[in-house]
């Protein structure tokens, strides 16, 4: 049984092939290349056997299944006494799926495997953008970078995606990367890095897939954005503030002292989306995630979780509640996908599990009570039509006017409106955001007759309500 030998190729310029790589290619019979489209394999030895597996890419478009045909045939190969010399672009260990699959089912083969470095796309490519990697630099695959939704890059410090070979891929990267940096972000286009045919191209993000120069040897630099823009500087600027150098309040705060101002700044944001103020929705936002990473920075420091702890658990949570999402469970609407939310929090939290455990008792007594509702209505407490709602409406009423103490009174009034809270839920409509706009409604036209009555002279007190009643009805026909 023979051994597997790696050798990288470098970037593509033949002189950066290493002189260790040129000793074990002249030595050699033989040369599997992974790819000859890459300029470096058109100068090999010349005594040396040239095989490639292009045709495989050819004949299928799924990856995955090429990196595995490679690997496996890879192996086989080395089952030879001579065993196999496998060549691929750049350095071995730099955005090569077929090596990684190699070296685990070899280790699992008790096969030997030898690496031969060789210079990655990344060094000429720092070359032409004369940037220092140390300052942050980040690496990814754009073939991986275009499955995510979302980029898993750190916009505060530059990035390079590698193997930008079309325009269709180019269109993928560039949706994902929108996700995060503005629509006109400059950003860099490093052709043949390294080689005679080096060119650098500058264009806003939008335009990443206009371009028809894309090839396999094409890389993206994407600058930081100006500022702190990533979650995790915004962490440093956090824990700076309770740092011992930090500021004084911060420093003193602790778990409860920020609970006010926990609350306050949820409401800041409801309020800015009842107004549909996206700028004021974006600072409250800003403002509400300062609290987070408060109570997470003062956990960090008292030893009782860390950021990590909080993202993997709601992570975990996420994918756990959704296997329609992350499994293999299909659901056939919203009904289904809350009944089975219902199903995975008992298994998660045991046979005592409460569908109404986890509404916050700090709630507002009215958004309270629609969640009670709502929570039961899933699990089949509810009426069967919205006439048995009404019905239990005029009932409490009832009961109200019946009420002969202070004590039955509050507890009638309080089912009068639990049961009007239903009512609203079987006409699809949101109770709290309900009253809430009719209460701003009210203090618009309540200001309003205060305006008519400032501007008549008037004494507002002295008024009977049949004239407070039509000051009212002005107020609101100067709303029209």
């Amino acid at each position: 049984m023979g051994t597997i030998t790696i050798v990288g190729l470098g970037p593509g310029n033949p002189g950066c092939l290493t002189r260790e790589a040129w000793a074990v290619l002249e030595a050699a019979d033989e040369v599997w290349l992974r790819t000859a489209q890459h300029p470096t394999t058109t100068d090999l030895p010349r005594h040396v056997t040239v095989h490639s597996f292009d045709r495989l890419y050819e004949e299928t478009a799924d990856f995955a299944q090429i990196y595995e045909a490679i690997a496996d045939q890879v192996l086989r190969l080395a089952q030879r006494p001579e065993g196999v010399i496998y060549a691929v672009p750049g350095h071995p260990l730099v955005g090569e799926a077929t090596v990684q699959r190699i070296l685990a089912q070899a280790e699992q083969a008790g096969l030997t495997c030898l690496i031969v470095e060789g210079t990655s796309f990344v060094e000429p490519v720092l070359t032409a953008l004369r940037v220092d990697a140390l300052d942050g630099l980040q690496l990814c695959d754009a073939v991986d970078l275009a499955t995510r939704h979302h980029p898993p890059l750190n916009p505060d410090v530059p990035a390079l995606v590698g193997q930008l070979y079309n325009r269709a891929l180019a269109a993928d990267v560039k949706l994902t990367l929108m996700n995060q940096y503005p629509d006109e972000h400059p950003v860099t286009l490093v052709h043949a890095a390294g080689t005679a045919e080096q060119t650098l191209v500058s264009l806003p993000l939008y335009a990443l897939d206009r371009r028809e120069d894309l090839a396999h040897l094409t890389t993206l630099y994407v600058p930081p954005l100006p500022g702190v823009a990533s979650f995790e500087g915004l962490q440093n600027t956090v824990a700076q503030l309770r740092a011992p150098d930090g500021c004084p309040w911060d420093r003193e705060q602790t778990h409860e002292s920020l609970r006010s101002g926990l609350l306050e700044e949820a409401y800041e944001v409801v309020d800015a989306i009842d107004a549909a103020d996206l700028q004021a929705l974006q600072e409250e936002l800003g403002d509400f995630l300062l609290q987070v990473l408060l109570q997470v920075q003062i956990a960090t420091e008292e030893g009782e979780f860390k950021m990590g702890d909080v993202i993997a658990g709601i992570d975990a949570k996420l994918k756990h509640r959704h296997p329609h999402v992350w499994g293999d469970r299909p659901v056939s609407g919203t009904d289904q996908v809350l009944r089975r939310w219902e199903e995975l929090k008992r298994e998660e939290r045991g046979e005592e599990h409460s569908v109404l455990d986890g509404v916050p008792a700090a709630l507002p007594a009215l958004q309270q009570a629609d969640l009670h509702s709502r929570r039961a209505a899933r699990v089949g407490f509810d009426w069967t039509d919205v006439g048995g709602v009404v019905d239990k409406i005029h009932e409490e009423m009832a009961e109200v006017k019946a009420a002969s103490t202070a004590e039955e009174r509050e507890a009638e009034v309080g089912d009068l409106l639990l049961a009007v809270v239903n009512w609203a839920r079987w006409l699809e409509v949101n109770p709290e955001m309900a009253l809430r706009k009719t209460n701003a409604r009210f203090a618009n036209r309540f200001r309003g007759m205060e305006r008519v009555v400032r501007e008549r002279s008037l004494d507002m007190a002295a008024l009977s309500m049949d004239e407070l009643e039509a000051l009212w009805q002005e107020a609101k026909g100067r709303e029209r």
